[in-house]
């Protein structure tokens, strides 16, 4: 989801930010979240920060107001909404399998309006495993209706996570162009640099 759906990374600034205005936190503060947050976020974290810092603030208050921060602040583009809506309209059915805290992941996508366009949503908070461990991919699957057996689609900015573990489900995979790729790695089955691109193919799929 982030960085293929949803655009992450300008939300995480402005969550941030909020966060240590609301609050007055100390620019070290602040750079502490952005360093240790860059990548993903959980409660954990923010017992860390409240430990690091000694914050009298709970640890609990500040994860909830960095989730609501974050779910009001990350977007997907128009584009991409319509180019979902008309996967389902051609007869997709649409899954998200991503990393991250369940509570936070949920809230981004019906902060951005995807909630509403998928079938099914595997977390890998929910779980305590990651992409491209393949029970994840399965969890996704079972939550759309359908089996890994039926074949299907992964597509995704991270060539180990999302294609590589695309791989290991049996899936056909389309790489987001962006993250230096790993030696070793088959080549996805098609590579886009835009996700409305990977859209368009598969609408093409479709009719074939």
């Amino acid at each position: 989801m982030d960085g293929t759906l949803a655009d992450r990374q300008s939300a995480f600034s402005d969550a941030v930010t909020g966060l240590c205005r609301t609050h007055t936190l100390t620019p070290a503060i602040k750079q502490w979240l952005l360093t240790e947050l860059a990548d993903r976020a959980n409660a954990a974290d923010f017992t860390r920060l409240r430990d690091t810092f000694d914050l009298t603030v709970p640890a609990a208050q500040l994860w909830q107001e960095y989730v609501d921060l974050m779910a009001a602040a990350v977007t997907c583009r128009p584009e991409v909404l319509d180019g979902l809506a008309r996967l389902r309209t051609a007869g997709w059915t649409i899954g998200v399998i991503t990393n991250g805290a369940g509570d936070i992941q949920r809230a981004k996508l019906a902060g951005t309006g995807l909630a509403t366009l998928v079938d099914g949503v595997a977390v890998s908070g929910d779980l305590e495993i990651r992409k491209p461990d393949l029970r994840l991919f399965e969890l996704g699957a079972t939550r759309c209706g359908v089996s890994l057996a039926d074949g299907g689609w992964m597509v995704g900015d991270n060539p180990a996570g999302d294609i590589g573990g695309g791989h290991q489900a049996g899936l056909r995979t389309i790489w987001l162009r962006g993250r230096p790729w790993p030696d070793g790695l088959p080549a996805a089955h098609h590579v886009v640099d835009d996700v409305t691109d990977a859209i368009t193919i598969l609408l093409n799929k479709t009719s074939e």
